[in-house]
């Protein structure tokens, strides 16, 4: 059986934790930043955890992750 590969396009937009979740960043903050407050921006430059519903995927996508 053939080596499985990781999607490596992936694995640059988000962060595998330790536990085995991911963590990945916020949409909305490539332009168009005049009209958002500072306090907005500033929570966009959080790494937000992602939602259950990408488990199954995501461990297809990354299987030596």
């Amino acid at each position: 059986m053939p080596k499985l590969k990781n999607k490596k396009s992936l694995l640059k937009r988000m962060k595998i934790t330790k536990s085995g979740k991911a963590l990945a960043g916020k949409p909305g903050r490539r332009h168009l930043a005049g009209s958002k407050s500072a306090n907005r921006k500033r929570r966009l430059r959080r790494k937000s955890l992602m939602s259950g519903a990408y488990k199954k995927t995501l461990k297809l996508a990354t299987p030596y992750a």
